[in-house]
């Protein structure tokens, strides 16, 4: 049953950092996005894990995402008096994103998932193995 519980954690992780680089994917493209539906600039977004704790005779296993945060960070200002969404000094506000940031969480997200399906895949392995053993 142990290998159950490892192809478990393994899809948790899955699951959890195919999140974490839609949310990288909406934040670079939305990078330059100055005015949303709720007024002002796009806001970083990030995934919060969580371990998944245990319950009733389940051990704990695998992440979780338990929120979705907006960054907090201050909005960048640049100075350009023709945009659209200037204000009255003639500043724009433009999203607290920071694209080199961004590749360098998407390369870890991309690498932690690859990490995942390795795990996946040896369970498989495993799995395979123990039926070839049961029919000799």
């Amino acid at each position: 049953m142990k290998l159950f519980q490892a192809i478990e954690t393994a899809a948790s992780g899955l699951t959890a950092e195919r999140l974490r680089l839609d949310l990288i994917a909406g934040n670079i493209a939305n990078a330059q996005t100055t005015r949303t539906a709720d007024g002002g600039p796009y806001r970083r977004k990030a995934a919060v894990f969580a371990a998944v704790l245990a319950s009733a005779g389940r051990p704990g296993q695998g992440v979780r995402v338990s929120a979705i945060r907006e960054d907090d960070t201050a909005p960048r200002l640049e100075f350009d008096p023709q945009h659209p969404d200037a204000n009255a000094e003639g500043y724009v506000a433009y999203p607290n994103v920071n694209v080199l940031q961004e590749m360098v969480d998407l390369i870890t997200a991309a690498r932690a998932y690859e990490a995942n399906v390795t795990v996946l895949n040896a369970g498989k392995g495993m799995f395979l193995k123990a039926l070839e053993i049961g029919r000799g």
